[in-house]
């Protein structure tokens, strides 16, 4: 065969390739691909992986890290990042359970800055009242957006960098959250907040015990989902945001309101911060002074590995699932794997820094360039 018609061969060969290629790695459910495929390949190899018992465990944990992942991505979105959502964590899960706790031990918390003035032997002052759980999560929910409007106006008016601004929140709520409890962990909190985190919609039988199969947090997820999407979906606001993300000089020259933006981004990602605090808490059964110390990996990784860019400019809600849904099998199936926590950290950082390298090469093909140059036939 003449070399030319090799040639005429193999070009749509290497289109049908480009396309492909092009196909995978824009496609929105491109991780959900590739969360189900790592499952399915590790199943083979550790069938506990599959088992019911773990599969409500990786239900349980999806939601609390799902909901922490969406608060991430607003502020992502409008190009920033919260490093403090896991000190706002902290903060409210003492500050709620504080309220709530129905009994202290004198000989932990006497020395509390608050013993005698908010809080005594007797639990704190909604102690055995019926408007402890609302008031409590209410007052929980209102620190969480506080302290992302304070972080807001910081990075937007005070034009901070929004690493050095929730580092600093970071930091100081970490510290003060250890200080009013004199890290020590607040217990004796009602039934009715500790099944919020603990109970399951519907059971079945694994063995000689039942595990679970909805739990109570898959509705706050869903129903925060739920809002995030008609958000950035359906109104003019969510435009804004992504406009914001994407070039914040030309949002403001087109009339774009982007103090105010900025500032609502960190405020949703306060309050997704604290309704995180509320899910975890009452799973933990109790509020924490170091609660959330070690999740900041797992948000930044699960919003990444989702597709939602460091750069601003996008992210979506079915992304940050999806991003949650693979994060949360690896972690599974790295402690199954019975690896030190160290290799644990290594392999998920490096798993992170794959995401990041995906998202630019995904980023270089949508504007038309393969990886090595040459312009993408489409």
């Amino acid at each position: 065969m003449h070399r030319s018609d090799n040639v005429t061969a193999l070009a749509p060969t290497g289109r049908l390739k480009d396309a492909f290629l092009r196909r995978v790695l824009l496609s929105d459910s491109f991780v959900l691909f590739l969360a189900v495929v790592y499952f399915l390949v590790l199943w083979a190899f550790l069938p506990r992986l599959g088992s019911a018992r773990n599969l409500s465990n990786l239900s349980s944990n999806i939601w609390p890290l799902f909901v922490l992942v969406i608060g991430q991505m607003f502020v992502l979105i409008v190009g920033g990042i919260d490093l403090s959502q896991t000190s706002i964590m902290a903060i409210t899960s003492v500050c709620g359970a504080l309220l709530m706790t129905s009994g202290l031990d004198p000989a932990l918390f006497a020395r509390n800055p608050l013993w005698g003035v908010l809080v005594s032997e007797q639990g704190g002052p909604l102690a055995g009242s019926i408007a402890a759980v609302p008031v409590g999560i209410l007052v929980m929910l209102a620190i969480g957006a506080l302290i992302g409007l304070a972080n807001g106006l910081a990075v937007a008016k005070c034009r901070m960098p929004p690493f050095m601004v929730t580092l600093v929140s970071m930091f100081f709520f970490s510290g003060l959250a250890i200080l009013i409890t004199r890290s020590e962990n607040v217990t004796n909190l009602p039934v009715a907040f500790l099944a919020i985190g603990q109970n399951y919609l519907g059971h079945v039988q694994a063995g000689r015990s039942t595990v679970g199969l909805v739990p109570y947090s898959f509705f706050a997820g869903v129903a925060l989902a739920w809002a995030a999407w008609f958000i950035l979906g359906r109104t003019i606001a969510g435009r804004w945001f992504y406009a914001v993300g994407m070039n914040r000089r030309a949002a403001t020259a087109s009339g774009i309101p982007t103090d105010r933006v900025i500032v609502c981004a960190y405020v949703i990602s306060g309050f997704c911060a604290a309704l995180g605090s509320v899910l975890y808490s009452s799973r933990l059964g109790a509020g924490r002074p170091t609660l959330g110390a070690n999740v900041l990996l797992d948000i930044v990784g699960a919003a990444v590995i989702g597709g939602i860019s460091l750069y601003g400019g996008k992210g979506k809600v079915r992304w940050a699932f999806y991003g949650v849904l693979f994060f949360v099998v690896l972690d599974s199936s790295l402690y199954m794997l019975n690896l030190r926590f160290y290799t644990v950290n290594i392999v998920k950082g490096a798993v992170i820094l794959v995401a990041a390298l995906l998202d630019v090469l995904r980023n270089r093909v949508r504007m038309g360039r393969t990886p090595t140059g040459p312009r993408v036939v489409v």
